[in-house]
Parts: structure tokens; sequence; C-alpha cells
């Protein structure tokens, strides 16, 4: 039997108002777009308290985290490539080339879709030895972030000011508003610039950033008010360096002692996270006067699993712990102050 209601709507009768308004409501609804929970917007997963990632020997030292793509950068001082890590703890191989015999710190220039590698040798890659290489190198590699493309590779120990100094390590990559890209060299007291075009020249020469018999410069950050900070593994001392005038450098003056100074991050204007690897610590430091001088307001302990580097991810600084060349793994390790 047909239901009443139907039989009205076959005939053309009245129908009871309920079910005329249920019809309008019925139709309405199948013009709107599906409202099931499956259209909801789903929220992103947390960002993880640490990332450990199974790579035997890889023993990175630059770490930089991509927002755009959702992955970590890493380079490798015995392998001499670079990797990219997500936060399921997989690893793939980014970018190599032959000349990246040790891969050391790392900068991303997201906007201009680059990340800039330095390149040392100082015998960390058990595949080439007995290179003339050998403590002598100090270069830049450029990649593209999109296709992993080496882009540039540059030789800076070449550079005339540069050759007067027999061993050289280009550490760390600091990268101005305009896309210049500031070098740091361990073993010999210099700061290197590459502008966009690929020109290099020495930015920097002073006896005063010499680590003497050890690692000197290593750090090193841009302030868009237009300076450098820098740091000395050696003693820790932090060094402040106009772009406009690099001969004008200043002594940054501090109480907290930042011996074994490695990575820098630049987390605001007036606070700068330094990884002191040798004392197992990242030091978060603070300045309210354009930074003559800095006082810890805090310190993560990272223990003794040789912390280098630090990356920012949103409100979030995570620091590498590479352990040894002899690890099965490395980590990524969000540090809590």
């Amino acid at each position: 039997m047909i239901p009443e209601s139907f039989s009205a709507l076959a005939t053309g009768a009245a129908l009871p108002r309920v079910v005329r308004l249920t019809a309008v409501a019925a139709g309405l609804l199948a013009l709107l777009p599906g409202c099931s929970k499956d259209s909801e917007p789903v929220a992103e997963p947390a960002a993880p308290a640490q990332i450990s990632v199974r790579q035997a020997g890889l023993s990175p030292e630059g770490v930089q985290y991509d927002d755009a793509n959702k992955r970590f950068y890493v380079s490798s001082r015995t392998k001499g490539t670079v990797g990219a890590v997500r936060d399921d703890s997989t690893y793939t191989e980014f970018g190599k080339d032959s000349r990246l015999i040790s891969t050391i710190g790392l900068s991303l220039d997201a906007g201009r879709q680059r990340l800039l590698a330095a390149v040392s040798d100082n015998g960390f890659n058990p595949s080439v030895v007995n290179q003339p290489t050998l403590r002598k190198l100090a270069a830049l590699a450029i990649f593209n972030t999109s296709t992993g493309a080496l882009t540039s590779f540059v030789n800076l120990a070449t550079l005339p000011a540069a050759a007067a100094y027999p061993n050289h390590f280009a550490n760390d990559i600091a990268v101005d508003k305009d896309g210049n890209a500031y070098i740091t060299d361990s073993m010999s007291p210099i700061i290197y610039k590459v502008d966009l075009q690929g020109s290099a020249s020495v930015f920097l020469e002073n006896s005063q950033l010499s680590g003497g018999s050890g690692f000197g410069l290593n750090g090193i950050v841009y302030h868009p008010d237009g300076y450098l900070l820098t740091a000395k593994t050696s003693d820790g001392t932090l060094f402040k360096v106009p772009i406009s005038n690099p001969a004008g450098f200043t002594t940054v003056a501090k109480s907290q002692n930042l011996t074994g100074a490695d990575g820098l991050l630049l987390f605001d204007n007036n606070t700068l996270l330094v990884v002191a690897g040798s004392q197992g610590t990242v030091f978060r430091m603070a300045s309210t006067d354009a930074w003559a001088n800095t006082a810890a307001t805090g310190s993560f302990a990272t223990g003794a699993v040789s912390p280098t580097t630090i990356t920012r991810r949103g409100s979030d600084a995570y620091v590498l712990y590479p352990y040894n060349a002899a690890a099965p793994r490395f980590k990524i390790v969000k540090a809590v102050f």
C-alpha cells in the first residue's frame, strides 16, 4: 500500500504542513556540501619530543627544519651527504656530490629555495683518505630544496687571503636578508662571504678569531638589525660583527661560560640559543642592549651525546644528538628550558 502522503504528492492534493516543511528542508540539505566528519579539517599531529633515526655511523653535524616540506635536513661528517628526516624517523638521501667529503653546518634559505652546506675534510670520511684536501678544504655547497640538485659549489680556501693559512675547516653558515652567505673557518681566523651570484671573498680576517691550537669560530647567525653573532669553540667568546663594517667587530660581554660553543640559533631578536657541546648543555642567552651584553636565562642539559647544532621548528627548538661516529643511530630532540 502506498502511504497517504505519497498518494497526495502523486495526485497533486494538498499536503499536511509538517510534511511540506519536511520536504522543503530535505531539498535545502541536498543543496548543501557534505558535512560529515570525513570533511572536517584534520589537525596536524603534535611535533614529537624526539626523533630517533637508525642510521649507523652517519655522524651528522648540522640540522635545519624545512617547514614547507615538513622535514629536517642533516649533514654527515663521515659520508659527505645531506639527508632528510621525517617525524616517523625515516631517513632519505637528499643531496650528494663527490666533492662533498664532509658536510658540516647547514643553513636553510627557504624564501630562495636554497639549502647551503659547509664542506670540509678533517679526516672524518673513511672513504676519502690521504687526499690533498685533508685539513685544506673549505667550501660552500648550495642545493635546490625542490629538487635536491647541487646548484653551486664554491671553493673558499683558494682565496688569496685564505691561502696564507695552512689549515681550513668551513664550519657554519648564516644568510642575510639579501642572500649573502657568511661562512666560519674554524682553523683559520676568517669569515668568508659568498653573494647570490656565487662570488666569494674574505669578509673578515683577524687574529682574535683564532682558536689557537683548538677550534676557533664555529656557529654563526644573522641578526635582522644588520650584524652577525658568532662564537669561538675554544673559549666561548661571542662576537658581534656589523655587516657594514666587519672590522669594527666587538666582543659581547657575558658572565656565562660558553666554552665548547658550537651551533647557534637566534630564536628572536633578543634571545640566542648556544649549543655548548663539551658541556652537554644548550644555553639560552638574552640581551636587552643589542648584544653589547648578554646573560643566561635558562639551560637545557643534553648529557654526554655530543650535541652539535640546533634549529627552530615553529615555537620550538630542536637540538641534534649525533653521539659518536660509530653510533647506530642519531637523535633530534626538542630542547626544553
